[in-house]
């Protein structure tokens, strides 16, 4: 398993992030790897919406079909992916009010698919691009809701 963690303060309250972060026809907005968003429930994000994504990472495109399995607006979202080769990812978004803002901590795990051969490759693979990745959207998603007030 490759896990990711990170955090990031945002000058605006939790109901402003939560209505762009749930909204995943913005993801083209702040999610660095996002390429395309294909087919999708539609409407307000809730238990049990689904979306197919295309990702990129190191030039290499890949779709995950996705599950919000938990919703608590404006305060969790957690998102249960599967994608090719019988990989399967977890992002929870947690949102707390600070001051007037928002402290959005991010957490992505990925499990690739044959076990530890393949845990080892895909560190291998990626080392700390998810990492960087995850960062570079977190402050994308800031500035997009900081200057968007």
């Amino acid at each position: 398993m490759n896990e990711v963690t990170t955090s990031i303060e945002i000058a605006a309250p939790p109901d402003e992030v939560w209505a762009i972060i749930m909204d995943v026809e913005r993801n083209h907005e702040w999610v660095t790897i996002h390429r395309r968003l294909g087919e999708h429930t539609g409407g307000r994000a809730r238990v049990g919406y689904e979306m197919e994504q295309t990702l990129c990472l190191r030039g290499v495109s890949f779709d995950v079909h996705w599950r919000l399995d938990e919703c608590e607006p404006p305060r969790r979202a957690v998102w249960k992916g599967r994608g090719p080769a019988r990989s399967t990812a977890l992002i929870v978004n947690e949102l707390h009010a600070l001051d007037g803002g928002t402290r959005f901590d991010y957490r992505n795990e990925f499990h690739a698919p044959f076990g530890p051969l393949g845990a080892i490759a895909g560190r291998a693979l990626v080392g700390g691009l998810p990492r960087r990745e995850a960062d570079s959207s977190l402050r994308r998603l800031k500035s997009l809701v900081e200057n968007g007030r």
